[in-house]
């Protein structure tokens, strides 16, 4: 891949390109350790200069018709899916596996995913109505959607596409302008999806700024109408702090703590090839991924041997090669700090379940690891852990080990495998989470709510809860006839 460059502000359609007073920042890769591009980085002015525009675009994108958002929502999706098809060195997915380590295919895959958004929004867009009511005599009581105004949307480097896709269709749907702030880590890949929308709305419907968070975060929050946030607990607290003088509506996707709970009638190899999925998937750097793994003593010698089988055969390597399972994590002090969680975890007691192999010896590359009989204390199991390793706890009784999960003050999503479905009902009615896969890795679908509770953030991204959090509703009383 040749050396690429592209600058962080997008305002009016538009990427501004004067690096007077600004600086750049060089795009890491985690495969290698070294650069492969640089990105101009926005100041505070471009920060007040984006929002000015998006305020000014407002009334023009609120006012079109619901067929024509929907339409244009579905141009994006087409776009995407045809950015999806291109393979090779220049594609899309070339660059977010190269920005972030996650497998070619799945990157490929997230671009298709970030697709199924904007359709489904506008699915939803156009099955939303005004709702009608005629209860009291002589009076008409109407509900009309009405959209918030202008959304900051912020997001992590680990998903660069698909997290804003999801922010930004709602916005869109919704009648909503944005102004859009991503990581600097991926953050040539969250360009590409920047400039992709551009082609396809009204100059200034989003406008995009990337830098420092207190240049431009910090006084969107002072100023914006909605806040959509997908990061840490830490910074959430912050935004929400920020924001709360105001009232301002925020949707913040925060941290996860996801228990994987097998139970004594599961299939052990499949409930084990689930696992692969739920804990692996993006090389670990999932907010949904398994974080602890919980299994009935009576399959444990079974479930050990099964998983330290399959978890052994993990290659590690360059993500853009189709042999490799697991690729390099994305900030360079990840493998460190998952390691020590490991070790921390090993010097409590707990047994480490995989020989470590050989590492590529440049790269951010961390080695897969379950440590067996963990200390439910230990920060492998009770904090998010976000890279490829887990604790895994043999339980006696079901109810103490679900305690485990409703204790830790997280709410995002948990997983259950069992050959029962009464039995994973009634186990998913116990978990504190918003989303559950009952025997699948996937739970997640554009269609339906996602979001948590607790320390995993409040207010949901998809579905019909996502299009109504960037909305407010109007309420208007008609007499219709005289007493």
């Amino acid at each position: 891949m040749n050396q690429l460059s592209a600058s962080g502000i997008r305002i009016g359609g538009e990427a501004v390109s004067d690096s007077s007073g600004r600086r750049r920042i060089n795009a890491i890769s985690p495969i290698d350790g070294n650069p492969f591009g640089e990105v101009l980085q926005g100041t505070a002015d471009d920060a007040l200069s984006a929002l000015e525009v998006a305020q000014g675009a407002f009334r023009g994108w609120a006012s079109t018709s619901v067929d024509e958002r929907a339409s244009v929502l579905r141009a994006i999706a087409a776009a995407l899916r045809e950015e999806a098809a291109v393979t090779g060195e220049s594609s899309w997915a070339w660059l977010i596996s190269t920005e972030t380590g996650k497998r070619l295919a799945e990157a490929q895959g997230e671009i298709n995913f970030s697709a199924v958004y904007f359709d489904a929004f506008a699915d939803l867009l156009l099955a939303q109505r005004d709702e009608h009511f005629a209860v009291i005599p002589g009076i008409e009581h109407r509900v009309e959607p009405q959209p918030m105004g202008v959304v900051a949307v912020v997001t992590p480097w680990n998903f660069p596409i698909s997290i804003p896709a999801r922010k930004i269709a709602a916005a869109l749907a919704a009648g909503c302008t944005v102004v859009f702030r991503a990581a600097e880590i991926a953050a040539l890949s969250s360009l590409r999806l920047s400039e992709l929308i551009d082609r396809f709305v009204p100059a200034g419907v989003v406008n995009t700024v990337l830098g420092f968070s207190n240049d431009i975060v910090t006084p969107w929050l002072d100023r914006v109408d909605a806040v959509s946030f997908t990061g840490s607990t830490r910074v959430g607290r912050i935004i929400n702090e920020h924001i709360a003088a105001r009232f301002t509506p925020a949707v913040m996707e925060l941290g996860g703590n996801a228990s994987f709970v097998v139970l004594d009638d599961a299939d052990v190899q499949h409930a084990v090839d689930t696992l692969m999925i739920a804990k692996f998937r993006n090389n670990g750097q999932s907010c949904i991924g398994a974080n602890n793994v919980l299994i009935p003593r009576s399959l444990e010698g079974d479930f050990r041997d099964a998983l330290a089988v399959t978890a052994g055969k993990l290659v590690v390597g360059d993500p853009r090669e189709s042999t490799t399972d697991l690729g390099p994590l994305a900030p360079a002090k990840d493998p460190e700090r998952v390691a020590s969680l490991v070790r921390d975890a090993i010097a409590e007691g707990g047994q480490p379940l995989l020989e470590l192999g050989d590492l590529p010896a440049a790269g951010h590359y961390a080695a897969p690891q379950f440590v067996m009989s963990a200390s439910p204390s230990s920060s492998l199991v009770a904090d998010e852990v976000f890279g490829p390793a887990a604790g895994v706890i043999v339980y006696d009784d079901l109810d103490e080990a679900l305690s485990l999960q409703r204790s830790s003050g997280y709410g995002l999503a948990s997983y259950v495998c069992t050959e029962d479905p009464s039995r994973a009902d009634a186990v998913a009615a116990e978990l504190r989470a918003g989303i559950i896969g009952i025997n699948t890795a996937t739970p997640n679908y554009p269609g339906a709510p996602f979001g948590g509770i607790g320390l995993s953030g409040v207010g949901y991204e998809g579905g019909r809860q996502g299009l109504e959090a960037h909305q407010h509703f109007r309420m208007i009383a008609v007499r219709t006839a005289t007493q």
